[in-house]
């Protein structure tokens, strides 16, 4: 071969040699640019930003299931909550007092929605929690200990992380302040740029809870004990709370004053009367693991007036009335109050609503005067809207031109205490 024929074939060589290079090159590259996308790809989380909480809220008359998935952005002080999975059994756990594997069984069911949503692999690092409320609150320390015995005995069985205290009964001041951080987590009201926040109404079977930041400090001064005040801190703010928890003012503990069969005893043979009820009204109504026989009073009268007098005697001398309440605050109402103004025709079953608390007496107005006449579908109907319009009035002191916001949800997340403990409990495990 000439010697030009023995260069070009070395110059021929060298361009195959780069071209393979640059092949290996750009092969390696795609491999690890790849390499940052297969995670997500073949399995649908990638823990080190997206993670999932599972919160049991156990109330006074349902099981509740919340699934949250969040993302951390890493820069925030709060995740942001990616989704909601949300599903609920009644009746509430304090229904079975008297056989407490029952209890175990609720949760074992709900345990399948949270497999569901969380991705396999993701299950031992997603934490487990349920809170108790009210309904065990109102149950002896004994018969609240078994039930709670039976549902961590399922938590521990489950492939899911499992921290210390996982399984408790929550008190009522936490329940008020965790539902404050929830509702103003979602509306935004949390990050330090925020000028105010708003306050919350939730009125569960067994008790009621009312929190707010106030404005003016004789709000904080004029408290009758020092419980109705708590200071939180996060997002790097401290807050100093009014906050309050009556238990044995939900409504569902209400209807059991009311009817004066609170701590009654002789079940089986006493019948409970009261003017709230239709007049030919009878029947058989439980709550938490008990049965009461119920009526109207065939012999006496019925209506708004008589009953208002009946569940004033639930409110008065018992609600704290806070120095300041309108014009400071917006007010989101939910639980109870959202579902009773369903219930009357006042707002959408879907999208909520804003009233003011003369609808609520309006409405319960009408509702009572016509009972006799034409019984309500839901014959507690006139009771609960009396007794929702004597504990804003007379109990919490709202007057009658305050306009709440009435939600189920806030930006399509459930309206209660569970999303603030969990953010609670994640930033304990320091997830966060």
């Amino acid at each position: 071969m000439t010697p030009a024929g023995s260069l070009l074939l070395l110059l021929l060589l060298s361009v195959v040699h780069l071209s393979r290079a640059k092949v290996r090159t750009s092969l390696l590259d795609l491999t690890h640019s790849m390499g940052g996308l297969l995670p997500s790809l073949s399995r649908p989380a990638n823990h080190s930003r997206i993670f999932y909480s599972v919160m049991f809220d156990a109330g006074s008359t349902g099981t509740r299931i919340h699934v949250y998935t969040f993302i951390h952005g890493g820069l925030e002080e709060l995740p942001v909550l990616d989704n909601e999975m949300f599903h609920s059994i009644k009746p509430g756990l304090s229904a079975y007092a008297d056989s407490p594997e029952m209890a175990g069984h609720t949760v074992r069911m709900l345990l399948k929605v949270a497999k569901k949503t969380v991705p396999r692999l993701e299950w031992k690092r997603t934490p487990l929690f349920l809170r108790a409320t009210a309904g065990l609150r109102l149950l002896s320390a004994e018969r609240a200990r078994l039930l709670l015995e039976q549902v961590q005995h399922v938590f521990d069985e489950s492939p899911f992380l499992v921290p210390d205290d996982s399984v408790s009964i929550m008190n009522g001041t936490n329940e008020g302040i965790l539902a404050w951080i929830s509702v103003n987590y979602l509306t935004g009201h949390l990050n330090a740029h925020s000028e105010r926040t708003v306050g919350i109404l939730d009125l569960g079977g067994g008790s009621t809870q009312i929190t707010f930041l106030p404005k003016l400090r004789k709000t904080i001064e004029s408290v009758p004990v020092a419980d109705y005040v708590a200071k939180y801190d996060i997002s790097n703010s401290t807050f100093e709370l009014y906050t309050y928890s009556y238990l044995g003012n939900g409504l569902m503990a209400a209807r059991l004053a009311t009817l004066g069969a609170l701590g009654a005893e002789g079940l089986e043979w006493r019948v409970f009367k009261s003017s709230c009820l239709p007049k030919k009204f009878r029947d058989e109504w439980s709550f938490g693991g008990l049965t009461y026989r119920v009526s109207g009073d065939p012999d006496g009268l019925a209506g708004y007036k008589l009953c208002y007098q009946e569940v004033l005697k639930v409110v008065k001398g018992i609600i704290h009335q806070p120095h300041e309440l309108q014009d400071s605050n917006v007010f989101y109402a939910f639980s109870y109050y959202f579902d009773r103004a369903v219930d009357a025709g006042l707002i959408d079953g879907v999208h909520g609503g804003t009233l003011e608390v003369r609808d609520f007496k309006k409405r319960a107005k009408e509702v009572c005067n016509k009972m006799t006449k034409h019984p309500p579908i839901r014959s507690f109907l006139c009771m609960d809207m009396t007794y929702i319009t004597c504990l804003l009035k007379d109990g919490f002191g709202f007057k009658e031109s305050t306009v709440l916001q009435l939600t189920k949800k806030v930006n399509n997340v459930e309206a209660s205490w569970a999303l603030g403990a969990t953010l609670d409990h994640l930033h304990d495990l320091k997830i966060l």
